[in-house]
């Protein structure tokens, strides 16, 4: 699975950092940025709920392992 950020959409919560913090990283502008080109099978359901609960929407997936 990969993930992505809208640096357009990203408010700077931090609510991803929160939830997945070996993934998601704040930024020293204070917007998040992703830390991994891939995301490790045993974090998928950690980056999954960090998308689901960004405010701004701003997590976007993608990759085989969703569907699985």
């Amino acid at each position: 699975m990969k993930v992505r950020i809208d640096t357009d959409l990203c408010a700077g919560f931090g609510i991803c950092v929160g939830i997945a913090p070996e993934i998601f990283k704040l930024h020293e502008d204070g917007y998040a940025t992703v830390l991994v080109d891939e995301v490790p099978p045993e974090l998928e359901d950690l980056v999954g709920r960090a998308a689901n609960q960004c405010p701004a929407q701003a997590i976007s997936l993608s990759g085989d392992s969703l569907t699985g």
